[in-house]
C-alpha cells in the first residue's frame, strides 16, 4: 500500500489547494514540520476526498514523496484532547515565521504602503523622543509591513534608516489575516496552556516571528504558541550592529481567539526587554510594550517608560491608528491617562466567586455601587476599554476550583506597563505587589491580576487583602 504524505497547511483554502495540486508546501502548522496528513489510500482515492472534511493524525517524520507504510506511530486528536502517547511539544509552533502562500500580505504592502507605514510610525516615535534608534526599529517591526531600505531624509536618531530596513508586519499583517478569516478551523493541537489552537493562532504567531526576524534588532522571542526562548537573530549581522543593543520579545499573537467568531474585538500583546534573554526578568525591566486591537479600527497602543526616552521625559502611553487603506499610522491619542477613579468594571473569571468569598463580596460591591459592566471575555478589549474611557478596573481572580491562567510573560507584564505608564496601578491577585515587580521564573508562569485606576485598584486591595 502506498501512503501519500501531504504537509498539513495552516488554512483551509491552502489545504484544498494543496490537495488539488498534489504534494506541496504552503506554510506550516503547529509543530511546523511535525504535523502531516497521511492516509492509507492510493493517489486515485485521494483525488476524491475533500481535505476540509479530514482531521489529520500527526507523526514525527516528514515525508514529501510517496513512501512505503512504516511503523511510525501516529497521534490523532479526539475532540482536541491529547493522546497519552503524544509528544509533549506536539502542537507547539517553532517560531520559524513561515507563512501561508495562499493568504499573502501583498494587498497590505503594495504601492508603497509598507514604506509609508514605516515612515509614519518611525516619525511618531521620534516625536516621542525615543532614545535608541534600534528600539524604534523594534517597535516599528511590531506594527509594520515589509519595506525595502527606507529612503528617508536625514533624521535623528542618525541610524534609523538602517534599523527600519525591511521591517515586517506584526500588526498590519495580522490585520490582513483577520480580515480574510472565514472558517473557525482547529489545528488539531493545543498550546502549552491547554487551549485548542486555531490555524489562525499559528498564522498570527508566524506573522510576528517573521516581523521580528526581519527587523534585525531582536535576539530572542517567546510566545504563547511558541513557549520557549527562540533565537531570532539575523544570520548575518552588520559590523555596526554587532554590539546591539539587542532586544527580546514576549508576546501573545492573538488574544481573544475564543471570542473571534462573535466578531468581537481581539488583539496582540507585546513586551520588549533589553538583552538576549527573558527568563529571570521582571516587567519593570521592559523598555517598551504595546497592544494591537483589531476591531472596527486597527489601533496600536504603545507604552514608553521614562528610561527609554530622552532625559527628563516622563512615562507615556499613546495610541496610533492604521488609516488610509492600511498605508499610514496616524497619532490618534497623544497621551492616554487613567483617572484615579472610574465606575466601570470588567470582572474576569467570575466562576471564582462561587468559592472565593472575598471576590464574591467585591463583585457585589461593584454592582451595589452601580458600576457600569464592560466585559467581553477578551483581555485586550476589556483592558483597552479602560484606556478608551480614561479609567475603570479589570480583575481576573483565582479560586480553588477556578484558577486564573493569564501568563506573566505573554500578557500580564506588557499590559501592566501600559497601565502604569498611563498613570494607573496594578497588583497581583493575592499579594500587594505590582505585576511589574514579579520575576519571570517560568515562561508559562500564570497568575490573577487587578489593573486599573489607582483608586479602583486600592478598593480591590481593601476587599481582597483584608483579614
Amino acid at each position: 500500500m502506498v501512503v501519500w504524505a501531504q504537509e498539513w497547511t495552516i488554512c483551509p483554502l491552502a489545504r484544498r489547494k494543496a490537495f488539488e495540486s498534489g504534494p506541496t508546501r504552503c506554510g506550516l502548522t503547529a509543530g511546523v514540520t511535525t504535523q502531516l496528513f497521511m492516509h492509507e489510500r492510493t493517489q486515485k482515492d485521494l483525488s476524491t476526498l475533500d481535505p476540509l472534511d479530514l482531521d489529520p493524525p500527526s507523526i514525527d517524520h516528514v515525508h514529501k514523496t510517496p513512501t512505503t507504510m512504516s511503523s511510525a506511530p501516529s497521534f490523532p486528536h479526539i475532540s482536541g484532547h491529547r493522546s497519552a502517547a503524544e509528544p509533549h511539544n506536539h502542537g507547539i509552533n517553532t517560531g520559524s515565521g513561515a507563512s501561508c502562500h495562499v493568504h499573502t500580505y501583498s494587498a497590505a504592502d503594495e504601492n508603497g504602503k509598507a514604506v509609508s507605514r514605516d515612515e509614519s510610525l518611525t516619525n511618531i516615535l521620534i516625536s516621542k523622543n525615543v532614545k535608541d534608534s534600534r528600539l524604534i526599529g523594534a517597535i516599528v517591526s511590531l506594527g509594520e509591513g515589509p519595506a525595502t531600505k527606507a529612503l528617508y531624509p536625514p533624521i535623528s536618531p542618525t541610524r534609523i534608516c538602517t534599523h527600519v530596513h525591511r521591517v515586517s508586519t506584526a500588526t498590519a499583517h495580522i490585520d490582513v489575516l483577520l480580515q480574510n478569516y472565514v472558517e473557525h478551523t482547529y489545528a488539531g493541537s493545543q498550546n502549552s496552556s491547554g487551549d485548542e489552537q486555531l490555524h489562525l493562532d499559528i498564522d498570527c504567531d508566524n506573522a510576528v516571528f517573521d516581523a521580528i526576524r526581519e527587523s534585525g534588532v531582536f535576539a530572542t522571542a517567546a510566545s504563547e504558541e511558541t513557549p520557549q526562548e527562540t533565537n531570532v537573530m539575523p544570520a548575518h549581522v552588520d559590523r555596526d550592529d554587532e554590539d546591539g543593543p539587542w532586544y527580546s520579545l514576549g508576546f501573545d499573537p492573538l488574544d481573544g481567539s475564543s471570542i473571534i467568531d462573535a466578531n468581537f474585538s481581539v488583539g496582540s500583546i507585546f513586551g520588549i526587554w533589553p538583552g538576549t534573554k527573558l527568563l529571570g526578568r521582571t516587567g519593570r525591566e521592559q523598555v517598551a510594550s504595546a497592544v494591537s486591537v483589531y476591531g472596527p479600527r486597527t489601533t496600536f497602543l504603545i507604552a514608553l517608560p521614562s528610561q527609554s526616552r530622552e532625559d527628563g521625559e516622563p512615562d507615556v502611553t499613546f495610541e496610533v491608528t492604521l488609516v488610509k487603506d492600511r498605508s499610514h499610522w496616524e497619532m490618534s491619542r497623544d497621551c492616554v491617562e487613567l483617572k484615579p477613579e472610574k465606575k466601570v468594571f470588567a470582572p474576569g473569571n467570575l466562576r471564582a466567586t462561587n468559592d472565593n468569598v472575598k471576590y464574591d463580596a467585591l463583585v457585589k460591591h461593584w454592582i451595589s455601587e452601580r458600576y457600569t459592566l464592560r466585559y467581553s471575555g477578551g483581555m485586550v478589549p476589556d483592558v483597552y476599554h479602560m484606556f478608551a474611557k480614561s479609567g475603570g478596573v479589570f480583575s481576573n481572580v483565582s479560586s480553588e476550583k477556578a484558577r486564573a491562567k493569564l501568563r506573566l510573560l505573554y500578557e500580564v507584564a506588557a499590559m501592566g506597563l501600559l497601565v502604569e505608564c498611563a498613570g494607573g496601578s496594578t497588583t497581583h491577585e493575592f499579594e500587594d505587589k505590582s505585576v511589574l515587580d514579579l520575576e519571570i521564573d517560568d515562561l508559562d508562569k500564570r497568575l490573577g491580576v487587578c489593573f486599573g485606576s489607582k483608586g479602583e485598584v486600592e478598593k480591590y486591595k481593601q476587599f481582597m487583602f483584608s483579614d
